[in-house]
């Protein structure tokens, strides 16, 4: 995991969507990918998969009440999908960690994360929020 914000590239595309901070609002973050990358012509996987884990960490960990979150899909011209959920809780950023010693419901999502993605990252702000991104080279989704 990288703390710092990769160097901005070109967008070839771009899509933002703020959504409500609820599980409707995470499984819409999920459906409205999808459909995005469909009409860019780019494969759903394992973007989707990246996307509904950080809109579900959104919404479990990065909730404050009356406030939602904003998912944003960058593709720019050098091939890079970049995938982008900011929420409005900045003082409880992810931290990477082994999977949880015993079984359980939760937990998995930022190593499935680690997994599928090329690299991934918290930066600090824009104050009071946080944006947890990830990012897939052109040979992981083309």
């Amino acid at each position: 995991m990288s703390q710092g914000i990769a160097a901005p590239r070109t967008p070839l595309h771009q899509f933002t969507v703020p959504l409500s901070a609820t599980r409707r609002g995470a499984r819409l973050a999920r459906l409205l990918a999808t459909e995005q990358l469909g009409s860019w012509g780019l494969p759903l996987d394992p973007a989707r998969l990246i996307v509904a884990e950080l809109a579900t960490n959104a919404v479990v960990h990065g909730r404050v009440p009356g406030r939602g979150f904003r998912l944003t899909l960058t593709v720019t011209v050098d091939g890079v999908l970049r995938i982008e959920v900011t929420d409005p809780r900045g003082e409880s950023a992810p931290v990477a960690r082994d999977a949880p010693p015993e079984p359980a419901e939760s937990g998995y999502g930022l190593l499935l994360v680690e997994e599928s993605a090329d690299r991934w990252g918290v930066p600090p702000g824009p104050f009071p929020c946080k944006t947890v991104w990830a990012e897939l080279e052109a040979g992981r989704f083309r």
